[in-house]
């Protein structure tokens, strides 16, 4: 497939990636084929990540927090000429006044007899409304899936696909707001929700009964050392 115009090359690529293992984030600018972000935009690249397929590149608009992985089409290291700006139209000038015209009385002419105007037609038919132009058929939103996932500790991450592009990957969540969202949520969605947490808070108690009884035993052998 041709690459596309001002997207990154294999040279761009490399030089992005030297710039990130020097600590030194480069900047780019998005490309008219990126989803969701405007053309011209910048961004920080912030990642890479393997293998090096599809929107492998990951990096954090200017001006946002998130973090959203792209394409080598979508991103470019030129940055795009500043747009003009349209000089406003120049005003017109205005006509001259016109030259004072003399009046010469003359005497009125005697009034004519009024004239009746014919009634319209009483079955006059109404002109009919002009139809509405059609407006212009918008595009179908893409379909938007996010996916929460958690781990026997009780750690949750979210991922978000938006059509054909994964915008955020397991991005880590607070366990205290994915249970304030699953209260929001049909009863199972909470059910399952709170028995993954509920194993969570068991092993982290019994943790820390484990821990309080060695501190405990610890304590007490040092206060006969030092008793």
């Amino acid at each position: 497939m041709a690459k596309a115009k001002n997207s990154l090359s294999e040279e761009d690529i490399d030089f992005l990636r030297g710039e990130l293992a020097a600590g030194r984030p480069a900047q780019v600018w998005f490309t008219s084929a990126a989803v969701g972000v405007e053309a011209g935009r910048s961004a920080k690249v912030v990642a890479f990540t393997e293998p090096a397929e599809g929107d492998f590149i990951q990096v954090r608009p200017t001006g946002d927090k998130d973090e959203l992985s792209f394409s080598p089409a979508e991103l470019t290291v030129e940055k795009p000429a500043p747009r003009k700006r349209t000089p406003p139209p120049a005003k017109e000038p205005e006509p001259p006044a016109p030259a004072p015209v003399e009046h010469i009385y003359t005497p009125a002419p005697p009034p004519a007899k009024p004239k009746v105007a014919p009634a319209p037609p009483a079955a006059a038919a109404a002109k009919p409304a002009a139809k509405p132009s059609a407006s212009r058929k918008q595009a179908k939103p893409a379909e938007v899936t996010v996916t929460l996932v958690s781990t026997a500790e009780g750690e949750w991450t979210v991922d978000v696909q938006w059509g054909a592009k994964r915008t955020l990957k397991a991005a880590p969540v607070a366990a205290s707001a994915v249970a304030a969202a699953a209260k929001l949520l049909p009863a199972e969605v909470d059910e399952a929700v709170e028995s993954v947490l509920s194993a969570a808070r068991e092993r982290h108690l019994a943790r820390v009964e484990q821990l309080r009884a060695e501190l405990e035993a610890a304590q007490r052998a040092l206060d006969e050392l030092t008793g």
